[in-house]
């Protein structure tokens, strides 16, 4: 980066953000809790928001941030009860209630429900994490940092200080903390957080309710999914993060949601609460071009590949189905997010808006030569910089794809710190027996939900798929032993393979493990299944991930340049952060939208949509047979709309993303009115580009959450826990 933009870029970062007019589309944006009074108290309350900034997010007293907490790492959940009691999608839990399940108490199937506190299940790994307070900390953070430094002592400096800005705000304290970069590097904030770790699944309603639709209406509306669990923290008797004990309690939360059973209407305000993953706003249009033209579409083939191998063989095996349910759902969900978002790209020209918004900005730079010279030729070089990381970026994500869709290789690659404690010069017994007790618990997790036809199966399809879309010039060595030996048949190949592997046959493995020796990692070295994996690490190690750092950095150097130029050049409108894992409040108002031409959705779904949709033919359109019983009788209670119906779903146009899974949708008043859970087709490149005209976030109504626990699941003593608001 030449020296004049990285002296500016270094004085930009020591000056407050967020100062410019504000204008921008209305309903975009993930904001900082923290910050909500300063940048969006006024508009939030044109939209109908009743409270005040200091109820969304406070240090000094308890407010909604203490209900909040991010699920598993993954996704967000709220606290519902002064009991601990967790409220998150289904998907979210989907994981656990899958652990708990087998062929003889198939949980997924016909749901789960905890009458008493000892029949809530255990969830070993499971955590949740609280939010304690958040600062800025870009002074602490780019001190010492000189225009001068290269991008490794830049990095370096800030890793340290960094740091140093985390340990001291949690001296003393059994919290933890991290700094994240904001804006592409040119802002940073310090998070303190509080981490628990006895999480227990206390209800989660049969897949006919919680999946009902599952990949066919994935992504789509209208929806008529109960997509939610419910999960309990427990703490030690000082409220404080334990691990799992019999003599745990329920936590007591600072603060959770009252349960609003009033109903909502078209246009009534609503917020989302929660840990949104990861979006890339302000990315050029050389950006946008690489993920709808490059990335997604060889992602989303080789996930499709991936799929129809998976759902053959699970409808042809209740065994294969329960073991195979959560992976399938993962694949399933990033495969069709990635073909709407290439989809929607094109569709809404993204690529055409980007060039304008850009043209605008370069026109600005030229009529302002002194002031702007450091971005003059900004553009050309991120242009160009973007042209030449095509290609290793389709093999990164192939790469990624392939090993990552083959079992067998991702286990064996669970062996190399095994091997490198074997391979010291004087081996610790010690060492070893730490490294031989990890490998043996990940073969009891792998082989309980392994079964070798479907991997067998996958993997000759992705290296077939790997063959076609990376060139012979950049593909793994095994490669050509697949062509000469094998004559490119790569069933034939893997069919050798997966028959002579230890990797892919549990009690072989288990026999080795069992009574493991030292030399035995030879004969593992030797194991084809970890040829092929070595093949593939090797490529990617040597090949492929140099090149794509390297490319990288540069790239995240000029994009934090953009960044910055952006907020200086084009100040007509506030810049709200990208999302990258940190608590984010998004608000809009419930709205039905027009997705194409001649096709207008309404705001709602009811329970006739279910009806409407049964297929007993196609099991994600099976209806609950108590559910149905109900439906007959219109016995909704105190869960009916004012028209008698009973409300599923709907639908607002707040700025969500992955991550913002299992978050709390909150009214003016700040009461529980449903769960957030999935995005609309046409809107899934909001990742990129949100556009409030058809992004629309998808939302349980809450009532059928309630309905469907006491009701149907019979389990409306845990309602007794909650704040009802009627």
């Amino acid at each position: 980066m030449p020296s004049g933009i990285r002296h500016y870029l270094l004085y930009c970062c020591l000056t407050v953000f967020l100062l410019a007019p504000f204008a921008i589309r209305a309903d975009e944006g993930m904001w900082l809790p923290l910050l909500l009074e300063q940048l969006n108290q006024k508009d939030m309350e044109m939209k109908g928001f009743k409270l005040k900034a200091e109820d969304v997010y406070s240090i000094n007293h308890s407010s909604m941030k203490d209900a909040v907490v991010q699920f598993g790492g993954g996704c967000t959940a709220e606290l519902i009860s002064g009991k601990g009691l967790l409220l998150t999608n289904h998907h979210c839990g989907f994981g656990q209630i899958q652990a708990h399940s087998s062929v003889e108490h198939d949980y997924l199937l016909h749901g789960f429900w905890a009458s008493k506190p000892d029949e809530e299940l255990s969830n070993p790994g499971l955590t949740v994490t609280f939010i304690i307070r958040m600062e800025d900390v870009t002074a602490e953070v780019l001190k010492n940092v000189r225009p001068s430094m290269t991008e490794e002592s830049r990095d370096s400096t800030i890793k340290i200080n960094a740091a140093l800005a985390g340990k001291e705000a949690i001296k003393g304290t059994h919290y933890e903390s991290f700094v994240r970069p904001f804006y592409n590097g040119n802002q940073y904030f310090l998070f303190v957080t509080e981490t628990f770790r006895d999480i227990r699944l206390v209800g989660a309603p049969p897949s006919s309710i919680g999946k009902f639709g599952a990949d066919a209406d994935n992504w789509e509306w209208p929806r008529h999914t109960g997509d939610f669990s419910l999960f309990r923290i427990y703490a030690n008797k000082n409220n404080e993060p334990a691990d799992y004990s019999p003599d745990n309690v329920p936590y007591t939360p600072r603060h959770f949601f009252p349960v609003s059973l009033r109903g909502v209407q078209e246009g009534d305000f609503t917020m989302v609460y929660g840990f949104p993953g990861k979006t890339n706003e302000y990315i050029c249009s050389k950006g946008i071009q690489l993920i709808q033209d490059v990335s997604d579409p060889a992602k989303v083939s080789i996930r499709r590949a991936r799929l129809d191998i998976m759902d053959a063989d699970m409808r042809a095996s209740e065994k294969v189905h329960i073991q195979y349910a959560s992976k399938q759902s993962g694949v399933a969900n990033a495969w069709k997010k990635w073909s709407g978002e290439m989809v929607g790209l094109k569709r809404y020209d993204e690529v055409a808006k980007k060039q304008l918004q850009e043209a605008k900005f370069q026109e600005e730079v030229n009529h302002n030569p002194t002031k702007f010279s450091v971005y003059t030729d900004l553009l050309p070089h991120l242009y160009a910089l973007y042209d030449s990381i095509k290609y290793i970026q389709l093999n990164f994500d192939c790469f990624n794809e392939v090993a990552g869709g083959i079992e067998a290789s991702r286990y064996a690659r669970g062996f190399e710190n095994l091997f490198k404690a074997c391979d010291q010069k004087t081996p610790s017994e010690e060492d070893i027996k730490k490294q031989l007790k990890l490998v043996k618990d990940n073969s009891t997790a792998f082989f309980k939900d392994y079964n070798m036809p479907t991997d067998q199966a996958i993997c000759a399809a992705l290296l077939r798929l790997y063959s076609t879309l990376v060139p012979e010039s950049l593909q793994p060595d095994i490669f050509k032993v697949i062509k000469n030996k094998y004559k490119g048949d790569f069933k034939r190949y893997t069919e050798t393979v997966y028959s002579k592997s230890i990797f892919t046959h549990a009690d072989q493995m288990n026999k080795l493990l069992d009574n493991f020796k030292t030399g035995d990692i030879k004969k593992l070295r030797k194991d084809p299944v970890y040829l092929l994996t070595k093949s593939l690490f090797d490529m990617y190690f040597l090949q492929i991930i140099p090149k794509y750092n390297k490319l990288n950095k540069k790239l995240d150097i000029l994009n934090r340049t953009y960044m910055q130029a952006q907020m200086d050049v084009l100040q007509d409108k506030r810049y709200f952060p990208d999302a990258n894992s940190t608590l984010r409040v998004a608000y809009g108002n419930i709205s039905h939208y027009e997705a194409k031409d001649g096709v207008s959705y309404k705001w709602y779904t009811t329970l006739d949509g279910i009806i409407q949709k049964e297929d007993t033919a196609v099991e994600e359109f099976h209806v609950d047979p108590k559910l149905k019983a109900l439906w007959k009788k219109k016995e909704y209670g105190a869960y009916a709309d004012k028209d008698g119906s009973l409300h599923v779903a709907f639908i607002a146009n707040n700025h969500t993303s992955g991550g913002n899974s299992g978050s709390p949708v909150i009214d003016g008043q700040g009461q529980l009115i449903g769960l957030n859970f999935d995005r609309c087709w046409e809107g899934t490149m909001s990742d990129e580009a949100f556009d409030p005209a058809f992004c629309r976030n998808i939302s349980v109504d809450i009532r059928y959450v309630l309905f469907v626990i006491d009701k149907v699941a019979g389990a409306g003593y845990l309602l007794d826990e909650m704040k009802l608001v009627r």
